[in-house]
């Protein structure tokens, strides 16, 4: 999208017994996601990372207690509310989270006092979000805090809390204070008013209203004492009904408090106050509830997980983006006011203030597909909504001067558009720029017909069809018939003034993806239209008379169809994005490169304009979306990847893009391309690779890494009979296991790697010298001079029969003839050693070579163990040196084997101390005897260098730049065994 310029006792938690893979900051399990420490300075990334919902609501992982420059934030489906005379938002609702909590006179936060432990975990298997802090406070009482908290996925106006505190070396008063804030704001801006609030018993109550929407608000609220009895008081000051627990507490004993907290809007019921105080009156205990919840959670995995067996990063991260669609994702809710189609997921889900809430094409062309064959009555009622938004389209074309329907770029509560006209600046000196996306950015119309067509495909639901989606592909396509325009000179109808799917080029005309897309539009309208005539003539027949669908209007539409032009040269090179796109001024990306924003921003808008640089894939989308058609064979996709993948931003251009990118490239067998762009989708919030998590969660790509998944690595393709699975895993995944649902029936797929045997590659062996880095001028200098002090022939050409032998060994090719007694050698070698030792203390980190420091963290990430095998018996010293002893399991050196390579005693010993069979190990190795070591000992081989040197190796390269572990994988399935003739 173009984004508007505005766009018992308390424990410290343990981590899961399952594979931990450490990703920069961030622990991943199978299930859990683990922060292992707090850093202030991505706070508000965090609070998005940390996000909970039930797809009524979503709360943001901010803390309990508070913290300076937090963005605390809990956002209502639907509950839009404007900033006069600038645009309409998701009104930030409010918090039901906030505790204060006083600790024998001191007040718990965590920028005072001293941080002890501190650990966050997101459990997506439960729906959970976990905290606990060791804490020391400025008087060094030392304290031990949990926190708990869940949104209920089986009752979604029930929120739940609990905070258990245990004194660690001191005996105190405890006090909590449990508030529900009536004055939240966005970003400065209060979109409330305050109406009432009391207390009933033990519980308070708040009733606001949003300004201008007027949609009402209730929450209720209660807080019971756990661990042991307390006196809890109700209090109402200001606008800030509060409840007080009081605790008596010696160390070690563990107090806390557990908060149920109820939220219905006027959206739901008639009087949401008042049921709000109802459900907060009749439920049961916090455990139960808790329980409830996880139930429902372990309902939806049971339908939508993905399980991938091999790569635990891949696994937590693909169901992170899961966890998140769900989450943001419009919930069934039982209400006398309720409509939950008439909501749709934001852009950025309800995680954050990005985009004020609204809805793009993000949601038809992204999310919707996971919903639709994993959760069809959400899909449904995600669809539902362009329904209910008709009118808004219709408002927007006839504003526009045409017909129809047109739906609106940026879309709220009532399908008007919502994307600024003008961008919004904070400069008073600057110019405002037009945002050209609200009138020209009009493939959306198309866009959602496409996610109706697919519905229908895919569930067979003739009812939605006939009541509500054919009303949206048939008043659409009356808008396309009023928005083509007739080329009398090329005699064809043309589609001038757009933007495509590519945003960084504004008011082009025929662009490819926009004039292919509306032809098949057209195409899928006639045909709901005869399907409709045929199966319920009644409702074809009301259509036609609403909407004025006359013989005349068909057969125009047909004319439409068979004259629209589609710049499609396919046969003889790549499909020309727009008219005149070629003409452009070419663009090498890599010339720009080292960056951190998008080309966009270093050139320039209008340079941008001039230039063949794409924001996101558009012939490309275009050929996606058409995949399961014989219009564009392989070779046509292969033309165009090769043409417009290199000219793709796809790195801070679009978060759109990489999920794209990853499933064509896997069709296309670059599987070392699927894989970085897949992973690039899958961690895009949970590394904050953009730098703008904070805004929210990027819903478009999390539904795109689905794809990834289902249509990319699985090779899924919607057959007529059914979903059809054509593989290509990712060498590292060894299991890929999910459920989609066609027309009413499960099909479960439980799919392996393409071929017979996969290699079960664990560890890697690497030797140092020539591999890793080049201490091989170091040990020539050393050697050279050492030569000279005894007068010995040597140059850099006898070094190179040095190459991967030990000292003693190189010492003796040295002196060759030359007679020495043992004493003497020895002195020799302790000698050069010497030199080396002083010689090597200039390493740094800067002497690694190119590719390895991205392949031992890539390996890391994979949980490959990794080891090092070197002759040298300074070998430790030089990890250390360049600062990846972090990365390194093991080290076999000079001292841990009698025997020097090529025996294979050394690469042997390596794989015994990584705890692997030598058949699980591939050695990375630049000497001929080192390949010569690690095939006598059963391993595979990589050789670095040249093939007269290594040519006995698996695989030959010639250094480690843009080596991969999924390639490795692959390559070593298909190389030849190797095999050392024994020595006669």
């Amino acid at each position: 999208m173009t984004q508007s310029p505005s766009k018992p006792q308390a424990q410290l938690l343990s981590h899961p017994t399952s594979t931990n893979i450490s990703t920069r900051d961030l622990i991943y399990t199978d299930w859990t996601l683990i922060e292992p420490e707090l850093d202030p300075a991505k706070l508000r990334a965090r609070e998005t990372v940390f996000t909970i919902g039930n797809g009524y609501l979503g709360t943001r992982g901010s803390f309990e207690e508070g913290y300076p420059d937090a963005l605390p934030a809990t956002l209502v489906h639907g509950m839009y509310d404007d900033v006069p005379g600038v645009y309409t938002e998701l009104a930030n609702c409010p918090d039901w989270l906030s505790l204060t909590i006083v600790i024998n006179g001191e007040r718990f936060r965590l920028d005072r006092g001293e941080i002890l432990q501190y650990e966050r975990q997101l459990d997506l298997q439960h729906g959970i979000l976990s905290r606990s802090i060791r804490w020391r406070s400025p008087i060094g009482n030392t304290v031990d805090l949990r926190f708990d908290r869940f949104t209920s996925l089986s009752d979604h106006q029930v929120l739940g809390l609990r905070c258990q505190i245990t004194p660690i070396d001191f005996s105190g008063t405890i006090e909590i204070q449990s508030t529900i804030n009536g004055y939240p704001d966005n970003q400065g801006f209060d979109h409330w008013e305050q109406l009432n609030r009391g207390k009933m018993g033990q519980a308070i109550w708040l009733q606001i209203r949003t300004r201008s929407s007027q949609i009402e608000l209730g929450m209720a609220a209660k807080m019971t004492a756990v661990g042991t009895d307390a006196i809890t008081q109700v209090t109402n000051p200001l606008d800030y009904p509060t409840l007080r627990t009081t605790f008596i507490a010696t160390a070690g004993q563990t107090v806390g408090v557990e908060k149920v907290v109820t939220l219905f809007t006027s959206q739901d019921v008639k009087l949401p106050v008042q049921a709000a105080q109802a459900k907060l009156a009749s439920l049961p205990s916090y455990p139960i509830l808790l329980d409830a919840h996880q139930q429902a959670w372990k309902e939806f995995w049971q339908a939508s997980d993905i399980e991938i067996e091999g790569d635990s990063t891949a696994q937590l991260a693909v169901r992170y983006n899961l966890f998140q669609l769900l989450i943001g994702a419009c919930s069934h809710i039982m209400g006398e006011c309720t409509d939950n189609s008439r909501v749709s997921v934001p852009a950025k889900t309800l995680s954050g203030l990005g985009y004020r809430g609204h809805v793009f094409w993000d949601t038809e062309i992204f999310i919707l597909p996971f919903f639709t064959l994993t959760q069809p009555s959400l899909a449904r009622s995600l669809l539902t909504y362009r329904y209910h938004t008709l009118d808004g389209a219709r408002r927007k074309a006839a504003n526009s001067g045409y017909q129809g329907a047109m739906f609106a770029w940026e879309s709220a509560a009532t399908g008007d558009e919502m994307t600024p006209r003008w961008s919004i600046l904070n400069d008073p000196y600057a110019e405002a720029t037009r945002i050209w996306c609200r009138d020209r950015e009009i493939h959306i119309s198309s866009d959602i017909a496409y996610a109706v067509w697919q519905y229908w495909q895919v569930t067979g639901d003739d009812i939605w069809l006939r009541d509500y989606g054919a009303e949206i592909i048939l008043d659409t396509a009356i808008f396309w018939m009023s928005r083509v325009e007739w080329n009398a000179k090329h005699e064809r109808y043309e589609l001038c003034g757009v933007i495509g799917a590519d945003e960084y080029h504004e008011q082009v005309n025929n662009n490819a993806y926009t004039n292919r897309l509306v032809q098949w539009h057209l195409e899928k309208a006639i045909a709901v239209y005869e399907w409709l005539q045929h199966t319920f003539p009644d409702r074809a027949n009301e259509l036609a008379q609403r909407l004025k669908i006359t013989p005349e209007r068909l057969q125009h539409i047909h004319e439409i169809i068979a004259q629209i032009y589609i710049p499609n040269d396919a046969d003889i090179g790549p499909i020309e994005q727009f008219d005149g796109f070629f003409q452009l001024k070419d663009i090498n990306l890599s010339d720009y490169e080292p960056r951190d924003r998008s080309i966009q921003a270093v050139l320039g808008m209008d340079e941008t304009n001039q230039r063949q640089v794409l924001k996101q894939p558009d012939v490309l989308m275009l050929l996606y979306l058409m995949r399961d058609t014989p219009e564009f064979p392989g070779d046509v996709l292969q033309k165009n990847w090769d043409y417009y993948a290199p000219r793709t931003d796809s790195t801070y251009g679009s978060s759109l893009c990489p999920a794209i990118h990853a499933i064509l490239a896997s069709h296309l067998g670059k599987t070392a391309d699927a894989y970085r762009d897949f992973m690039q989708a899958a961690t895009v919030d949970l590394e904050d690779t953009r730098g703008n998590t904070a805004d929210g969660i990027h819903a478009a790509s999390a539904g795109g890494v689905w794809q990834a998944v289902v249509f990319g690595f699985a090779g899924i393709q919607l057959k007529d009979s059914g979903p059809v699975a054509t593989p290509h895993l990712p060498p590292t995944w060894t299991r890929l296991k999910f459920k989609l649902s066609w027309r009413g029936t499960w099909h479960s797929f439980d799919l392996s790697p393409s071929f017979a045997q996969a290699a079960d590659i664990q560890g890697f062996i690497f030797d140092v010298d020539g591999v890793l880095t080049d201490t091989a001028e170091f040990h020539y200098r050393a050697w050279q001079r050492l030569a000279d002090e005894e007068g010995l022939p040597f140059n850099r050409q006898a070094n190179e029969a040095l190459r991967g032998v030990s000292r003693r060994e190189s010492l003796l090719h040295i002196v060759g003839d030359r007679q020495y007694s043992e004493a003497a050698l020895g002195e020799m070698m302790a000698r050069k050693n010497r030199y080396y030792v002083e010689s090597i203390q200039t390493i740094t980190p800067k002497n690694l070579f190119p590719g390895a420091i991205e392949l031992l963290q890539e390996l890391r990430q994979a949980g490959i163990k990794i080891a090092i095998g070197s002759a040298s018996k300074n070998a430790r010293t030089v990890i250390e040196k360049l600062g990846i002893g972090n990365l390194i399991d093991a080290i076999a050196d000079g001292d841990s084997v009698a025997l020097p390579k090529p025996a294979p005693d050394l690469f042997l010993f390596a794989a015994k101390q990584i705890g692997l069979d030598p058949d699980r190990c591939v050695v990375v190795e630049d000497a001929t005897v080192g390949i010569e070591a690690a095939i006598a000992g059963g391993m595979l081989s990589i050789g670095i260098g040249p093939a007269t040197r290594v040519g006995a190796a698996n695989i030959v390269r010639p250094n480690l730049i843009g080596v991969h572990l999924i390639d490795i994988q692959a390559q070593l399935k298909l190389a030849p065994a190797k095999t050392i003739q024994p020595t006669v």
